[in-house]
């Protein structure tokens, strides 16, 4: 997810503070992060690029501009492409190249054409292809 340990620990004391199994709950918060919604939604072909891409304010959420990859986004936030970049060259070979390869997962409504999507429900288990253990994870930061 390209995060620093810092920032990795406070999300770790959030997900263990927070209901639920405390290992899905934190990669439910990773894949939350703005950078990672916008690589799902197949508006970046890099979770690197969709950072670079929402660093430099090419997106919206619920119509206010952001520009910060670490912002938690939620049930029903929309996220889109501004109108100014909307119609860039780079946002037509990102779509280009992500339209048919590289599904959206179901947690999350795409439409390329309107360079939009919305978080419909977070992310169970099964649905996050990451090969982690978490568990380990858990056991690592409760000491």
């Amino acid at each position: 997810y390209g995060v620093l340990e810092s920032q990795f620990r406070k999300y770790f004391e959030e997900a263990a503070r927070s209901k639920g199994v405390t290992g899905t709950r934190l990669l439910q918060i990773l894949e939350s992060r703005l950078d990672n919604v916008v690589y799902r939604l197949g508006l970046a072909t890099s979770r690197s690029q969709a950072r670079q891409l929402v660093r430099h304010g090419h997106f919206e959420v619920n119509g206010v501009k952001v520009n910060i990859p670490s912002y938690l986004t939620k049930v029903g936030e929309v996220v889109k492409v501004k109108e100014s970049s909307a119609n860039s060259e780079i946002f037509k070979q990102i779509v280009e190249a992500t339209e048919n390869g590289r599904p959206v997962p179901t947690w999350l409504e795409a439409d390329l054409s309107n360079r939009t999507g919305k978080i419909v429900a977070l992310p169970s288990r099964d649905e996050i292809d990451l090969p982690v253990k978490e568990h380990l994870i858990v056991e690592l930061y409760s000491k």
